[in-house]
């Protein structure tokens, strides 16, 4: 599932802050070939809806009825992230996507024939098609005035300044849940998942089942400095690519814990173990994260 830096790497390059290079691979969208086949002027911002088709109902959550009619004739105002939301703020309405499991923004030349899962798909000004593709059919369109009401119960931003050590020790001390699934929690901090969770709490030297009330002022401000870390080097990295859902990252090649069971810790050389928390698979190096 793409997390917080994979959404915000796709938002970078629907608003044009980030290009593929040339030869690369081109980073965030999914689909390379497709990527790499549309227009150089790839931004989509400023750009009118002409229309839209949905292909599966389901994906539209909210506003289906009308939808189409709805968004045809809006603009592109901005594009931004909210936690594992994308954020595509129009002329009226905000349309939000949440690529869950398999989701894919794909841009394409204008008139290219629909994809075989091809959820949703907008036909914009300057010769330019957006698609949302999804395979396993889990991710999900809102069409909204207000989108406050889809965002209200998720915690803090990881890279905003009002996430600080402070915070996030006090905001521990209330709980009783072991650490891994807590930080996997999008109410108690917005946009982390499975592989930065397990990746940042690797670098804190904090083990997955710590309970987080036990979390002392030291370890919280470490946790703190390396969930932002991870996160930042992410982004840097255009996200990771670690099956065929997205494709384009290279953090990937970075990877400490996660992904590596039985390999070296690359700190002490202990065997990298493997435990499912929360029925999430989690990776830790029993060593460098004692119990």
């Amino acid at each position: 599932m793409p997390e917080l830096p994979e959404v915000e790497t796709i938002a970078r390059i629907l608003r044009g802050d980030a290009h593929p290079n040339e030869g690369a691979t081109p980073p965030g969208v999914g689909n390379a070939r497709a990527f790499r086949d549309a227009p150089r002027e790839e931004s989509i911002l400023n750009r009118e809806i002409l229309g839209a088709e949905i292909f599966w109902p389901k994906t539209v959550a909210a506003g289906e009825p009308g939808f189409v009619a709805r968004i045809t004739g809006q603009s592109i105002r901005s594009v931004g992230r909210r936690a594992k939301f994308l954020i595509i703020q129009c002329s009226e309405d905000a349309l939000i996507i949440h690529l869950r499991m398999s989701g894919d923004i794909v841009l394409r030349p204008a008139g290219t024939p629909a994809a075989k899962h091809d959820r949703v798909t907008w036909q914009l000004s300057g010769g330019l098609d957006m698609a949302f593709n999804d395979t396993r059919k889990f991710g999900r369109v809102w069409l909204f005035d207000d989108p406050a009401a889809l965002f209200a119960g998720l915690g803090p931003e990881p890279l905003e300044d009002a996430f600080t050590p402070e915070g996030l020790y006090d905001a521990l001390q209330t709980r009783s849940r072991q650490i891994k699934p807590l930080l996997l929690d999008q109410g108690f901090l917005a946009g982390v998942g499975n592989i930065y969770a397990d990746e940042s709490l690797h670098r804190a030297r904090l083990h997955p089942l710590r309970i987080a009330s036990s979390i002392t002022p030291a370890e919280a401000a470490a946790l703190h400095t390396h969930i932002r870390a991870v996160l930042e080097e992410g982004i840097a990295r255009n996200g990771s690519s670690i099956d065929w859902v997205y494709r384009g990252g290279e953090f990937q090649h970075d990877f400490r814990v996660y992904g590596r069971d039985g390999e070296p810790c690359y700190n002490c050389g202990t065997p990298i173990r493997r435990i499912v928390v929360g029925q999430r698979g989690t990776h830790f190096c029993p060593t460098c994260q004692p119990a």
